[in-house]
């Protein structure tokens, strides 16, 4: 008998209450996380070594060239971005992150489209990435924006049987501006808009945005010197038609826009720089009996090809 006490008392014994433990081990955890961001899962860890490879690729550069990759920073921006179409190649989520609703709608978008890497991070290496930016856990990284050349605007309108309609911006930097302008090109059936390599808006999430999907659709190229690249349309053929507002012709008594065109848009405080409206064939004004000084770019691009679309028609 003394043995079997002895056999008895090692072993643990009925305990009062169990704290709540055992109530929070039935609580739900969410919704399971898909297979790229479970750690440990074979999904987890290709989509790792696939975000890895693309950091590291060299980009290789187009007839046009190529921006720099560029991250949208935080749970709003990110979801909006996701929404909007903005290109994307990861998703850096941060580890043991709090799972709101934000967040799981990021997870979703971005599983529902398809060829976005998902990547778990430690906050420290989300802050190194973001140079200490208020991430609140979420990290998109935009692949660099393939610029067509110029010419190839052109060719491609020649192609379809069509005279070329195409915009250029002189000293437009606002990326808003530029996704307004390729917005309103697509709308009035333009084949593409051209910008400056330098001092120039490019096309970055917030123009890709701006543009409400049409930028997935309507090219846009670089110049690297936009005075030059006028004059390459002038020798092809192409009637190059500057907006200012001291212009000599209105835009509705100006025929040449119902035939092949370049549309020069300059910035809303400087207008068009001294070169490039010394190359253009014509200057118009768009008249405004209300007595604003200047219009957007993105507004004053839009009239000019309407005025083209239905001349046109």
């Amino acid at each position: 008998m003394a043995t079997n006490n002895r056999r008895m008392s090692g072993k643990k014994g009925a305990q009062v209450g169990s704290g709540g433990q055992r109530r929070k081990g039935l609580e739900g955890k969410g919704p399971t996380p898909p297979a790229e961001m479970r750690k440990g899962h074979k999904k987890n860890r290709v989509a790792n070594a696939k975000a890895k490879q693309a950091v590291r690729r060299p980009t290789p550069r187009g007839r046009g060239g190529k921006s720099t990759s560029e991250l949208v920073v935080g749970r709003n921006p990110v979801v909006e971005a996701l929404r909007e179409g903005v290109p994307a190649s990861t998703l850096y989520v941060q580890q043991f992150i709090d799972n709101d609703e934000r967040v799981r709608e990021a997870l979703q978008l971005a599983a529902e489209r398809g060829g976005i890497n998902l990547m778990e991070a430690p906050r420290p290496e989300l802050d190194r990435m973001t140079n200490g930016l208020n991430h609140q856990g979420l990290v998109l990284q935009v692949p660099p924006y393939e610029y067509a050349h110029p010419e190839d605007l052109a060719n491609a309108a020649y192609d379809d049987g069509e005279d070329p309609l195409i915009v250029a911006l002189d000293g437009v930097t606002d990326p808003r501006n530029l996704g307004a302008v390729v917005r309103s090109v697509s709308a009035f059936g333009g084949h593409g808009v051209v910008v400056p390599e330098r001092r120039a808006a490019g096309m970055t999430a917030g123009a890709w945005k701006t543009s409400a999907g049409t930028a997935a659709r309507t090219p846009v190229a670089r110049a690297t010197n936009l005075t030059r690249a006028l004059e390459a349309y002038q020798k092809a053929g192409i009637v190059v038609v500057g907006l200012a507002a001291d212009g000599e012709h209105e835009i509705g008594d100006l025929e040449a826009l119902g035939g092949p065109v370049v549309i020069v848009v300059g910035s809303e405080g400087k207008g068009l720089s001294r070169l490039v409206g010394e190359t253009c064939d014509y200057r118009v004004r768009i008249p405004m009996p209300g007595g604003a000084e200047s219009l957007n770019a993105g507004v004053a691009a839009g009239i000019v090809l309407y005025e083209a679309a239905r001349r046109r028609a």
